[in-house]
């Protein structure tokens, strides 16, 4: 397939078996133990703490408790009413009913307002918290070479898209209601126990001749009523914690099983796979049903208590408030307050009962949210004693490998030593047979693999560029896919572009630049990969690191990229890794990694070109002669 055809992706030939079906696993998380949620929440918290988004959060969040403390104001007065108009009702007096009714409504355009406040800033709340933990997520995750070391080196860390846009959402909405409704309801019993302690006086027992009162006696009634039912609630919910965060990462998985299919929907179709993917997403779909059904039993069960809580509450402040009632201590009207007060305690303390089964939800939410900032946050920690590569500047601006070893995570040695040095100017190939290492040294070289020993003393990062196998277009328009990772559009820039893709043998798409496409999708890797040379000519570095650049162009088209090094960027220093011969032409020299007894190792070609050494023995001069200038300058 010629690499000029666009929407045509090359295939690449099959090289492993695929496994069974029924053999494919998916990886889960440990269930954290319940005592962890305020370690959980200790750490989310400090991170907030030291937020841009603090203010405006904690802002929004005493506009809350205001609105929160003026909305139990008025449900005290509204319960006070409640008494008056009962009483009016039992006097039988028209006017007294009406002057009653229109209190009602003062009351409850205040109330009105209050709420309408309340749910607005609910939701602003929902929507900064949402901000600010992903916009943190989001740049401790796009930190340089961060995301690739984490979908490496980290088995909590699982579909990051999940966890960044859905769990982060679960988690902002599910913290704010929950937030709020405890506040709500904490500041509710606080008021209306008051009430209801007062009013138990009036609930007489007889025993005997005797009448005697319990003091307190509605309040206990509600606390032991409510402890109950949160005791027995916490015993048949508990199983939805785990259960829930299960669940999460089984949906996770099956999406992202679907998404895989749907970016190689080519491949798989050559390969007329589809009837196996159908059976890997069909089976990632059962899974996800069967814990679904899980969920499901252990709902309903919770429903047993939580509904059954429910109605009991409508008639037990009655019977509880009767024998008052019953003994003339309490009128219609006094009945209705001491009502109205237990149910508002009771129901500020069956709060833990009615939101169970969030709270199972936002606890599955926030572990999943916390481990993956703790994975992101600790991914690049070494403990004291591990061993990496370290990174330095070049004093000259040169590339040199100074007894490099590069290992895999696991500690097994890839190379067991690279030492070279390569000049300012020169173009060096880096060859080697499959599983040296090659693209291992590359990653080393950008600063993605930290796992090793030695020294990489490297030019600065702003003068380099890297352009691996598969170029990565971003969404958007072509101009902006040509100037990434540099997005903004200097002006008069078009024309540049223009040129630089019909100087890579690209003119048809010189006329798309401000067309918004699926670049990836559109173009074919060959046409991908001179696009990536022809951001070279916009972005001028002055070190260019190239991994199988040219794997997908024909001979042509390959020595028509790399012909930019000998013409318009002629002096751009080159370090290429390639299998294929004809790249030799467009080099200085050549390194050669070698496995030998003692592990592979990095040493000089044999087979090099006539003019290698005559090259950089000029080059040694040049650095030499500019050296020497710079130093009698400064004297």
């Amino acid at each position: 397939m010629s690499d000029d055809q666009p929407g045509k992706n090359p295939t690449p030939a099959p090289t492993v078996a695929r496994p069974p079906v029924e053999t494919l696993t998916f990886r889960t998380e440990p269930v954290s133990h319940y005592s962890t949620v305020l370690s959980e929440l200790a750490e989310l918290g400090r991170d907030l703490l030291r937020s841009e988004q603090k203010n405006r959060v904690l802002l929004l969040a005493a506009s809350l408790g205001g609105v929160l403390i003026v909305n139990m104001i008025f449900q005290v007065r509204l319960n006070d009413w409640l008494g008056a108009f009962y009483r009016a009702i039992e006097k039988k007096n028209l006017h007294l009913i009406g002057m009653e009714l229109l209190i009602f409504l003062k009351l409850v355009a205040i109330l009105l307002s209050v709420v309408v406040a309340q749910t607005w800033l609910h939701e602003r709340m929902k929507i900064k918290l949402r901000e600010w933990l992903t916009t943190r997520l989001l740049r401790h995750w796009l930190a340089p070479g961060r995301a690739y070391r984490l979908s490496i080196s980290s088995d909590e860390a699982v579909n990051p898209d999940q966890r960044i846009q859905e769990d982060v959402r679960n988690l902002a909405e599910m913290s704010a209601d929950l937030g709020i409704g405890l506040t709500q309801s904490t500041l509710l019993l606080v008021s209306f126990i008051g009430v209801l302690w007062g009013m138990s006086q009036n609930v007489q027992f007889s025993y005997g001749p005797h009448n005697f009162s319990i003091p307190g006696f509605m309040v206990w009634v509600a606390l032991l009523y409510s402890l109950a039912g949160s005791l027995v609630t916490a015993w048949v919910g508990l199983p939805l914690i785990p259960l829930n965060e299960e669940r999460y990462t089984q949906e996770a998985n099956f999406r992202f099983s679907i998404v895989r299919v749907n970016e190689s929907v080519e491949s798989v179709a050559l390969y007329s796979g589809e009837h196996d993917e159908h059976k890997i997403i069909r089976a990632g779909m059962d899974r996800v049903l069967n814990i679904m059904r899980t969920v499901s039993f252990a709902l309903a069960r919770l429903t047993w208590i939580t509904s059954g809580y429910g109605w009991i509450s409508l008639v037990l402040p009655v019977l509880v408030a009767l024998p008052g009632y019953l003994h003339g201590r309490l009128d219609l009207g006094g009945l209705m307050v001491v009502v109205g007060a237990f149910n508002q305690v009771q129901q500020s303390l069956r709060w833990f009962v009615d939101n169970f089964a969030k709270i199972a939800d936002w606890r599955a939410a926030l572990h999943r949210v916390v481990v993956f900032r703790n994975a992101v946050m600790t991914v690049d920690e070494f403990e004291e004693g591990d061993e990496r590569i370290q990174l330095l500047p070049h004093p000259e601006g040169h590339l040199s490998f100074e007894g490099t070893k590069v290992s895999l995570i696991d500690g097994d040695v890839v190379i067991a030593d690279a030492t070279a040095h390569i000049l300012p100017g020169e173009r060096v190939l880096i060859t080697g047979e499959s599983g040296t290492g090659k693209s291992t040294l590359f990653r080393a070289v950008s600063g993605l693999w930290p796992w090793g020993s030695g020294i990489i003393r490297l030019p600065p990062r702003e003068e380099t560029m890297f352009l691996p196998q598969k170029p990565y277009m971003p969404l958007g328009t072509l101009a902006e896919a040509l100037r990434y990772p540099k997005k903004a559009l200097l002006k008069g820039e078009e024309e540049a572009m223009a040129e630089a893709l019909r100087r890579v043998n690209l003119p048809e798409f010189a006329s798309m630049l401000n067309q918004k496409e699926r670049w990836d999708k559109l173009m074919s890797l060959g046409q991908q990969q001179r696009l990536a040379f022809a951001r070279l000519l916009l972005h001028r570095p002055k070190w260019v690191f190239l991994d199988e650049a040219t794997s997908a162009l024909d001979d042509k088209n390959q020595a028509l990229v790399m012909s930019l090094f000998q013409e318009e960027l002629k002096g751009t220093s080159v370090l290429s890794i390639a299998h294929r011969a004809g790249l030799m032409e467009f080099h200085h020299r050549a390194l050669h990694l070698t496995q030998t007894s003692s592990g592979t190792i990095l040493r000089r070609r044999r087979s090099k070109p006539v003019s290698s050494n005559i090259w950089r023995k000029f080059l040694k001069k040049w650095h030499f002669f500019r050296a020497a200038k710079t130093a009698a300058k400064s004297t």
